[in-house]
């Protein structure tokens, strides 16, 4: 059967063009593909990494003291507003703390503090020995230590005080702790950082009854999803946060890994960078 030769060109034609097309769509794509892997290359380059780093040349105040004349276990008939009397011996409140960390991390424009934590709740900084709370009907646990002014904890036996408040007549105890058990209390990070204050940031806690080791106990920092494990009680600076939310956890862990049982031995919190 004779093929018409112009039908016959037609149809290579459409062939090679059809052909021709689907190599340049193939190459488009490979291409656009291409351009996609390096940008997402780029930005895992330039994304700051998260670091968690011991924080050091903090003044020692290693005879400092706060003394709270009262008994272990505070009982108080009736809520409402208690007064605090405290007493500070080798330690300047409302002092700026001496050397470079005041100038690195947030610092309090108010001087050296106390830092007053009831039932590992966020603390409050009082400049003062003397001041007044209130605290509602139940039995609270209270942690209250010095603070150096860029809220760095002072760490020694006698620099913290710990209590009982037992609030009401026959209030109900909802922690059933016995402070004498291995104790993690959180203090820093706390509310929002701006400008400077959000390139490093303080990470800072209180441990009671208890030493970290690396075949001991440890805390784990969980920020933003990564993980550290800290074998010694000592400050450490967060670096290369993201600006925004950013969610830290604490956990005090025994030798094995797993959790300590205590109320407070799991914490997480909230802080906000911003530009």
């Amino acid at each position: 059967m004779n093929r018409n030769p112009h039908h016959l060109i037609i149809a290579l034609s459409l062939i090679f063009f059809i052909t021709t097309a689907c190599k340049q769509e193939k190459k488009a794509a490979s291409e656009e593909e291409s351009v996609t892997d390096n940008v997402e290359k780029e930005e895992e380059i330039t994304k700051p990494t998260i670091t968690l780093e011991k924080l050091e040349d903090s003044p020692l105040y290693a005879d400092a003291a706060l003394v709270f004349d009262t008994p272990e276990d505070i009982k108080v008939e009736k809520s409402g507003e208690i007064e605090f009397s405290f007493k500070v011996e080798n330690y300047e409140l409302g002092a700026q703390t001496k050397g470079p960390n005041a100038q690195k991390l947030a610092n309090s424009g108010k001087g050296q503090h106390i830092h007053f934590i009831l039932n590992n709740q966020p603390y409050s900084a009082h400049y003062e020995p003397k001041f007044k709370k209130e605290v509602p009907e139940g039995v609270h646990h209270l942690v209250a230590f010095l603070s150096r002014s860029f809220h760095e904890s002072v760490k020694n036996e006698n620099s913290v005080v710990v209590r009982k408040l037992i609030i009401g007549d026959k209030p109900e105890d909802t922690f059933g702790l016995e402070m004498k058990a291995p104790t993690l209390i959180y203090s820093r990070p706390k509310g929002e950082y701006a400008g400077k204050d959000a390139e490093q940031i303080l990470l800072d806690f209180f441990v009671l009854n208890t030493t970290l080791s690396e075949s001991g106990h440890k805390v784990r920092a969980t920020i933003n999803g990564k993980e550290f494990i800290i074998t010694e009680w000592a400050p450490q600076v967060i670096k290369g946060l993201p600006i925004g939310e950013v969610m830290i956890q604490l956990e005090l862990l025994d030798e094995n890994g797993a959790l300590i049982p205590g109320p407070f031995n799991n914490v997480t919190r909230t802080v906000t960078l911003k530009e």
